[in-house]
């Protein structure tokens, strides 16, 4: 049996999409001009804690939270949402889940180069996520 790879869905993904880089994503978030949305999983942020002031919507759930007729649907995650930057680690998830929503019909979305870890090497702050 012959698959695609995660690595060519990611490349395809690309093409497709809008990739920032985290130094324009830092310039945004400055202005107040763009959403983070943090998709990696629960427990990345509580282990190592997500960028000030992002939306978490974990990557298994963001077309059923962003869906208007899914009953996931949550509105209160995209009320008064500006442009929505995805990441995740390394930008890998970011991309599928980019490309997911520029399917679903999204048009102000778009990713990080590099995710997370590059996101706090261009000095945006870390916050920790407590366990609720």
């Amino acid at each position: 049996m012959s698959i695609k790879s995660s690595q060519t869905l990611v490349e395809e993904a690309h093409k497709k999409i809008e990739t920032l880089n985290p130094a324009e994503v830092k310039d945004l978030v400055d202005k107040g001009e763009i959403t983070l949305i943090d998709v990696r999983d629960i427990r990345e942020l509580w282990k190592e804690g997500t960028i000030e002031n992002s939306k978490h919507i974990p990557r298994g759930m963001l077309e059923f939270w962003l869906d208007p007729e899914s009953s996931y649907f949550k509105e209160n995650k995209i009320r008064n949402i500006k442009k929505m930057v995805l990441y995740c680690a390394l930008g890998w998830r970011s991309a599928l889940a980019t490309k997911s929503l520029v399917e679903m019909g999204f048009k102000n979305v778009a990713h990080v180069k590099g995710g997370f870890d590059a996101l706090k090497k261009s000095g945006l702050n870390v916050v920790k996520k407590e366990k609720k």
